[in-house]
């Protein structure tokens, strides 16, 4: 049986949209959270023209903003009970994500909360900024704090990715990341909407007629995407 062997490209896009449909089909269910992510990517939207013309303001838009309500809908919002659409557990679904998951997350938001403090005690945070920046003022030396947050958060789940799966699989997650603001905005724009007409738990119907079929339901794949 001849079998088409498929180009690197196909199969890196492929991946690619297992993994954003996975992250959306399995972390993403309450409509108040996918309202917390639209939010989240207009803002980061925002943050990323920012990057090309003050870093450090991108850096703040970006955690001050698009972080805090992206993961306070994880946190607070997403049910953490048994998920009858894929027919998995919480603690299933936190052990097979290729991401951050809630764990992980705690150690970077923990990151992230705790740079103030070192900076208000060394302003040039343990010698990381530069004396411009320093004079620039506390805030402006957070943001450039917050910025180095984020990238480095960023490339160590690549690299990590790299030795747990392969290089594709990090090197797609890290292109999903960054790209998660604008498929966000498409995928959740109507969330709001829902949430008006009473409508706090997305049922999801889509699963079975969009992506994977029931079958692939029934069994999680074994690389879903993860949020950030």
């Amino acid at each position: 049986m001849n079998r088409i062997k498929k180009a690197p490209l196909s199969e890196y896009l492929e991946a690619l949209r297992i993994q954003r449909w996975d992250d959306h089909r399995y972390y993403h269910h309450s409509r108040i959270n996918q309202s917390l992510h639209l939010i989240s990517a207009a803002s980061f939207v925002v943050a990323y023209a920012f990057l090309f013309v003050d870093p450090a303001i991108a850096a703040l838009i970006a955690w001050g903003i698009s972080m805090t309500s992206r993961q306070s809908g994880h946190f607070f919002f997403e049910p953490k009970g048994y998920d009858h659409v894929n027919r998995a557990t919480h603690e299933h679904k936190e052990d097979i994500k290729v991401g951050y998951n809630l764990r992980r997350k705690v150690v970077l938001m923990a990151l992230w909360a705790a740079s103030p403090a070192v900076l208000w005690f060394s302003p040039d945070f343990l010698g990381l900024l530069d004396r411009e920046t320093v004079e620039s003022g506390f805030v402006r030396s957070l943001g450039m704090i917050w910025l180095f947050v984020g990238v480095g958060g960023l490339l160590f789940r690549t690299v990590h990715l790299f030795f747990l799966r392969d290089v594709t699989t990090g090197l797609v997650w890290a292109m999903k990341i960054m790209t998660d603001p604008f498929h966000d905005i498409l995928l959740y724009w109507r969330s709001p909407l829902a949430l008006l007409r009473g409508e706090l738990i997305d049922p999801m119907d889509h699963a079975f007629e969009d992506g994977l079929d029931e079958a692939d339901l029934d069994e999680p794949v074994d690389q879903p995407g993860a949020t950030r």
